[in-house]
Parts: C-alpha cells; structure tokens; sequence
C-alpha cells in the first residue's frame, strides 16, 4: 500500500501542473467573454516578461491599451498590474501557463486606473496576494471609481460586465518595500500621488528591470488629465535609473535606455507646465495658448489626441491655483 501511494504521489506530481492549467484554462474561458486581441510575452531578461498593449484610446483593441509584467522565479509568478478586463487578465495567464506551471502568488499594483486593474479579480481567485500603494484606498470608495465601473460596464462590454468588480489590496505600501521570492529580490518604491492618486514602481535587482508604471510614457504622449503634473514631475526628478538594464513603461515598449524615456516624459510634463503657465499669468484665452506652442514634436506621436485635453487640464490646474495665491 505504501508503494502505491508514493506511486500515486509521483504520478500526481508529474502530471498534476499539466492537469490544473489545463482545468484552469477550461474555467477561465467560459467564466470571461473571450477576446482575440493579440497578446504575445515579450522576453527582456532571464526572469521579466511584459504583454505590450497598443497605444489607443481606453475602449480600443478590446480595452488591451497597457502593459503587464511577468517575472518568473523558482518560488512562484509574480506580476506587475492585470490589465484593463478580466478577460484580458484570462488569456495573460493562459501565456503564462505556456512558459511556466508555477501559480502567480503576487500582483504589483502600479496604481488604480481602469486599463491596469479590472483584471485582478483572475489572479485573487488563484491566491495571489494584491500589493498597492497608498491613494488605492481612497479610490475604491470613491464616486469616480463607482462611475468609470459603470462606464467601462457599457463601453466594454462583454469583457468588462456585471461580474467585473474592483479588487482592494491585501497589502498597502507607504515607504520602500522590499521582498524575495524565489531566489530574486524584489523592491516597490511608493511615489504618492503623480499620475494617479498613488503610485509605485517595482525593480527586478538582480535582473536590473524596473516596472515604471505609468510615470513613464514610452514612444507615446502621456494621458496628463486627473494626474499631479507637479508630483509627476517630482517623482521623475527621483527616478532611480542607476544600474538599470531595461526600463518597462505603463505604456509603449520596453526600452534599455532607461534615462532618455525619463527624459522624454519629463520635458513632456514641463513643456505643458510652461507653456500654460505663462498663459495664466498674462490671463491669455487657452485657445491663443494652445495654438501659440510649438507642438510641433509632439504632434504626430500615437495618442497625439491627449495633447489638447493634457493642456486644458494643466490651465485649468494653473489657473485655479493662482486664484488662490
């Protein structure tokens, strides 16, 4: 009898992996409306992947518009957001079964926004534990969290639905935090409110990768509206890219010139700032303003619609600001 069950033992571990993706695979495709937009893992170091979403707008490529990392260590997966549906998060974990058996035990949340998020409920379901920054918690019970749910429910739809909810965090991070896992370490940076009301990156150490979430922008103009433009470009100011190999942004492809995308997204973010801010000051009509700067660098760039509404919203930020002072 004990033979037979080091038998079965053996046969279960053997097989077991393959048995469970398998079931796990069936599960998720009938529970999530399933999407054909293409997803493929892109390889940047022995341990990092990421899923690039094409730049667009939010509801574009089935709502497939941002990116996720994937690191593999010999303990578990660990990722860095869930994309913008469960749907989206379903066929993320089925590549993720194409490369390793391992259960995904850990999500980074880079920050609260809908194209980042939503696809969390996938990876609670498996046990993973859920790590934000401090500011989730004031969203989750937010009237603008509540109101982007019921938008994403219509224009999403069948991949975003009733079933879709938002997820809180099982751990909230407020200073730098570091952890190991299989052999790697692990450090999240919390950076406070810059892009959204919080947000934080996570950096590979031994790899030399960093996940900058949507601090950075990558070949691709920024979505400025709702952010602090002022901690935003504080946050870049303190972007640690010392012995960096590759940076992976929120949105665009992975770059291994790290600084230059800092860069990019900074003076982007300054270029706004200065140029409406002079506006404001000479009390100038936004729309002399916006057609008084030379945009011409920035003109022709994927997601070049958000240069209009970044602006208005850095005005509009200045302008309320100096009636106060």
């Amino acid at each position: 009898m004990k033979a037979i069950v080091l038998l079965s033992l053996t046969a279960w571990l053997l097989i077991g992996p393959t048995m469970t993706a398998l079931a796990g695979a069936q599960a998720e495709t009938s529970t999530y409306g399933p999407v054909d937009a293409e997803m493929h893992l892109q390889r940047v170091s022995e341990h990092v992947y990421y899923v690039q979403g094409p730049p667009g707008a939010a509801t574009e490529n089935q709502g497939f518009i941002s990116n996720a990392g994937v690191v593999v260590t010999a303990a578990g997966v660990v990722l860095f957001d869930a994309l913008g549906s469960p749907s989206l998060a379903a066929r993320l974990r089925q590549r993720i079964r194409e490369i390793t058996p391992l259960p995904v035990v850990k999500v980074v949340v880079s920050h609260y926004h809908a194209d980042h998020v939503y696809g969390l409920q996938v990876f609670k379901a498996e046990g993973a534990e859920i790590i934000a920054p401090r500011g989730a918690q004031a969203y989750l019970v937010s009237e603008a969290a509540e109101r982007r749910l019921q938008e994403r429910r219509e224009s999403l739809f069948p991949w975003v639905n009733e079933e879709t909810r938002l997820i809180p965090p099982d751990v909230i991070v407020d200073h730098t935090y570091r952890f190991h896992l299989g052999g790697l370490t692990f450090e999240i940076d919390p950076l406070g409110s810059t892009h959204s009301d919080g947000d934080q990156t996570l950096r590979v150490v031994e790899d030399g990768v960093l996940f900058s979430g949507d601090l950075i922008f990558e070949g691709r103009i920024p979505l400025v509206a709702g952010s602090n433009p002022q901690g935003w470009l504080e946050g870049l100011e303190r972007l640690d890219t010392r012995g960096l190999k590759v940076l992976i942004p929120g949105h665009g492809a992975a770059t291994h010139e790290p600084q230059k995308a800092v860069v990019f997204t900074r003076d982007y973010l300054r270029f706004l700032h200065d140029g409406m801010a002079q506006a404001v000051e000479e009390m100038q009509p936004f729309a002399e303003a916006y057609a008084a700067m030379d945009w011409s660098r920035y003109k022709n760039m994927p997601a070049a619609v958000a240069n209009r509404l970044n602006a208005y919203y850095v005005y509009l930020a200045l302008e309320a600001k100096s009636m106060e002072e």
